[in-house]
This record gives structure tokens, sequence and C-alpha cells, in this order.
């Protein structure tokens, strides 16, 4: 029997009674006491590469709503999380994150594969330890070192989140388990006291609630609408938000930049938007003397303006039901004109995209075709995100919509794509939308491509489109632009889906749309749609076309 064995089925047991169902393991040997205890437990997903496992894991915790084990071997395998490590950090994802080090005697020895792992991810993680090489006089540690890696990544002090435990093992590596430590009694987790917020003065007059993510799971509409309708306000209701139903307003990025009356009150719910001009038409609310609440469940501080008068730390849904009690609704016409706004501007936009293909239709095509079929959306971050923000039209039932906007950064998308629809249940699997840069960034997501629902939409517009949105592109020269920031793909992306397997459906008109999403997966639909350039202009038409019909 092995000290180190039975460790490590103490740990694992601990997390199934705590509802942990999953975990994500790299091969590598010096992690072999935890790998085998995970995968005699655990549904254990096996991944090649690092840092693509550690977006994997993050895609299906997100799906899941449940903690996942990620577990890595020693040296440079440890270091690759990384980037899905910072990324969970700032999207509140729960990782319990294991790497396994060497002991203690061959650290600064030249042994290989050995560096220091102390304190890793450093202010990325919620909690860290390193317990030491596993000792039987211990033992009595064990439970509660899994049980408050579980509860410190489910709900710390700073909300969901990714732990480190940086594990030690001594050779030999494999053993059996012996009579694991008793639990104390029923897996309770410690949760941080939330005591029913009170709001010193009631809402009322003209305002707006604008909803941003709320987390996973993702919780139902119905208190946001409930208080809506209390106080006679628009929603403004990212799509990320599972709030966008009809009568809330989609097109708030478009009709932010017509000048719309400014709010008496602005209740920001959830992570920001990705809107300038939805935040600018918040920050002149504010320089005229608007209330600004941000509802702030775990001290985020989320106000990157710096523009809130109020914050209100307090549970989302619990800060909702306090808010109805006193409020008071405002004259009709303040909604009927954000209706009336939100209904020009979705037919002038419907007008000007017509029946042609372009990036902004695919992103309405996509969050449909997932409402309609239950599925889950993945959206990369960059133009794809941005678009199904501005663009996409509200749906009865909308689709889950899942981004790593921790971070907003375009890593790790398909493999927390292929991570979501592992951890998929009912609903018909994932479609994944993403460019043709954020495809192929993270390309070894698809070695040893699993047989997952998946369907990766990739737009195919010749390199990073976002970079033409921006000054450097009127201000740098043509070539030096393509090749800083352009930098269209010299790789085929249709050549390299097929050769790591995907079956590749090629879309180059609006009606093909609809029925490659529907086909078997996994699979790729490449979409071409028009150059950088062309796609720039389509959102400066668009912008005018609402500026005009709301004029």
């Amino acid at each position: 029997m092995s000290v180190q064995a039975t460790f490590c089925a103490t740990l694992v047991d601990e997390w199934v009674r705590r509802g942990v169902t999953d975990a994500v393991v790299c091969p590598g040997s010096r992690s072999t006491p935890l790998a085998l205890a995970l995968a005699e437990r655990l549904h254990t997903h096996v991944r090649l590469d690092e840092r693509s496992a550690g977006f994997f894991a993050i895609g299906v915790a997100a799906a899941s709503g449940r903690p996942v084990v990620l577990c890595v071997t020693s040296g440079t395998a440890a270091a690759e999380l990384l980037p899905s490590v910072v990324e969970a950090h700032h999207g509140g994802i729960p990782l319990i994150v294991c790497t396994a080090d060497r002991p203690p005697e061959l650290h600064d020895t030249g042994a290989p594969q050995t560096i220091e792992q102390a304190n890793l991810f450093a202010s990325a993680a919620r909690w860290a330890l390193a317990p030491g090489v596993p000792e039987q006089g211990l033992a009595a540690t064990w439970r509660p070192l899994a049980a408050r890696a579980c509860a410190e990544a489910v709900g710390g002090g700073a909300g969901p989140g990714p732990v480190h435990l940086n594990l030690a093992f001594r050779e030999p590596l494999t053993g059996t388990p012996g009579q694991l430590p008793a639990h104390p009694g029923p897996a309770v987790d410690p949760a941080p006291p939330r005591g029913r917020p009170a709001l010193r003065q009631p809402l009322g007059g003209r305002g707006i609630l604008v909803v941003g993510r709320l987390g996973a799971p993702l919780p139902a509409p119905a208190p946001v609408l409930a208080l809506a309708e209390r106080l006679g306000w628009p929603v403004l209701a990212d799509p990320l938000s599972g709030c966008r139903v009809p009568g809330t307003i989609a097109a708030a990025d478009a009709i932010a930049r017509t000048d719309p009356p400014l709010p008496e009150t602005v209740v920001l719910l959830g992570a920001p938007w990705l809107s300038r001009a939805l935040g600018r038409y918040v920050d002149e609310g504010a320089r005229a003397g608007a209330r600004v609440i941000v509802v702030d469940p775990w001290r985020r501080w989320a106000d990157p303006s710096r523009v809130a008068t109020e914050f209100h730390q307090a549970d989302t849904e619990a800060w909702l039901s306090a808010a109805l009690e006193g409020a008071s609704a405002c004259e009709p016409a303040w909604l009927e004109g954000w209706r009336w706004r939100e209904e020009r501007a979705q037919a002038a936009m419907a007008e000007v995209l017509g029946t042609g293909l372009s990036e902004p239709q695919v992103a309405r095509v996509v969050h449909h075709h997932a409402a309609a079929r239950d599925a889950t959306v993945v959206v990369s971050a960059s133009m794809p995100i941005r678009d199904l923000e501005w663009f996409a039209t509200p749906e009865q039932t909308p689709p889950r919509v899942l981004a790593n906007r921790g971070a907003n950064g375009i890593d790790g998308v398909v493999s927390t794509a292929l991570g979501a629809a592992a951890a998929s249940s009912g609903g018909t699997g994932v479609l994944a939308l993403l460019g043709d840069l954020a495809f192929l960034h993270d390309v070894s997501g698809l070695v040893n491509l699993p047989d997952v629902p998946c369907t990766f939409v990739v737009v195919d517009n010749g390199g990073g489109g976002i970079f033409s949105f921006l000054p450097q592109a009127d201000s740098i020269e043509a070539v030096r632009f393509e090749q800083l920031f352009g930098t269209p793909p010299a790789n085929d992306v249709a050549a390299v889906a097929r050769g790591f397997g995907l079956e590749v459906r090629e879309v180059t008109t609006l009606g093909e749309l609809g029925p490659a999403l529907g086909g078997p997966a996994p699979a790729l639909v490449r979409v071409r749609v028009p150059d950088r350039g062309r796609n720039v202009a389509l959102h400066r038409a668009l912008e005018e076309a609402v500026r005009c019909a709301l004029a």
C-alpha cells in the first residue's frame, strides 16, 4: 500500500462528495498518483497540451457550473497553465488546479523538470498551498485540504475561481490506496455571509437596467424582468446574460450612438458590456447627475469608467428581490420611447443587412439557430463577441452563451468550446463562433479530437478583423498594417481542420449557413465573408441607418 496513493484517493473521494464530476488530465510521470485516482472516480478527459487542457477545463466548468480538477505534471507543464488560470481568475470559473512537483530534495540540484512551482500563479489563484510530500501521520489533514480547495474554488471571498495545489510526490509513483481517513460528517461548504441587502434610497424615476454576464450557472431572467416591469424601465441585455428576450433592448450599442435621452438612474448588473458607445452613454448620464448603482456580489468593483455612485455588494438575485420593495414606476413614455427606438433600430439594421453574407449577419444566424436547437454558443473575443452583443436579436428562449470574457483574449477558444461540448447535457451541443486567427491560435486543441457535439463556425475574413476598426488602420501604411495587425493567415483553415479529422462545410451565401449549422458534429463550417475593409464600411452603414431611423 502507498501513502501517496491513499492521499490522492482521499482528495478525490472528498471532491466526489462535494459534487465534482470531471477532471482534465495531461500525460506525465510525476502526476501518476493523482492521475490514477482521478481516472478511478471521475469522468476524466485526457488532453495532450497543457495550455489547451486548461481552457478545455474552463469549458467543462462553465458549461456544468461545477468545479473541475485539472492535473498536470511538473516543470513547464505546470507553467503552461498560466493563461487558463488567469482567464479562470478574471472570469470567475471554478478550477482545482493540481500541479505535480518533485520532492524538496530534488530542488536546486539540476534535476530535470524541476522549477519553482510554489505560488506559480501568484495573485491569479484564489487560494494556493504546497502541502509537501504526503505522510501517514498527517492523514487527518487530507480531507480538510480537499474540502477547502473545493470551497475556495466555488465560493471564496472573491467568488468562484481557480485554486492551486502544488503536490510533491516521491518515487515509486505507483501504488495501491489503503484505508481512507474517515470523513467527519456531511459535506457542507462554508459560504460567505450574505445578509439581505437594503437600499437606502428606493428605485424610481427614469432609469435603465444594463445586464451583462451574470456568471455560471446562468440565472433565470425572471427576477430582472420583474424588477424592470415594476419600474417601467428598459432592460439592455447582453446575450451572455441570458436575458435577451422579446421586450428587452438588443440594439443598445446602435441606440447609444444616437444620443437618446439620459437616465436618472443606471443599474449595472453583471460584467460590463464591450460596447464603448453604451459606456459613453452611461458616463454622460453620470456627469449629468445620474445615480449609478453597481451590484457587486464578489467585491470586484466592476466600474472601469469610475462613474459609480453606489456599490451594492450583495447576491444579484437577493438584490433584485430587495429592490422590488419600495420601487415605483416612472411615466410610461420612458419605456415606450426605448421600445420604439429598439423597433426602429432593428428594422433599419435588418434592411441594411438584407440577404447578403456578412459578419453581423453570421452572428445573428448563429444566435437564432442555437436558440431554436437548444444549443450552447461559445463565442470568441475580438469581433465575433462584439457582433453578437450588437446584432443578435431577442429570442423567446435565448441560448446559453459562453465566452472567455475574464481577460478578453482569443486564446483557448477551440479548447473551451470542446470542453463545453463535453459537459453539455441535453440540448444539441455547441456552436463555436470564432474568427480564422482565433481558430488557428488554438489549433492544438484539436489534437486527439474528442467525439463531442461541437460545430466550429469560422468567420474567414483573411486576418484580424478588429484591428481595421482601430486608428492604426488609418495612420499606418497598408503594407505595415497587414504585417503587424492584419496578419492574414498563410495556412488554409479548411485544410488544417481536415488534417485533424474535422468534416468541413463551405459557406459562401446566407442561404447555405443554416443547413451547414445543422449537420453532424464535430465539424467546421467555414464562412467566407467580405474583406475586412468592407466589413468596417458595413458597420458604419448600420450605424448611420439607425441614426437616420431615430432622427
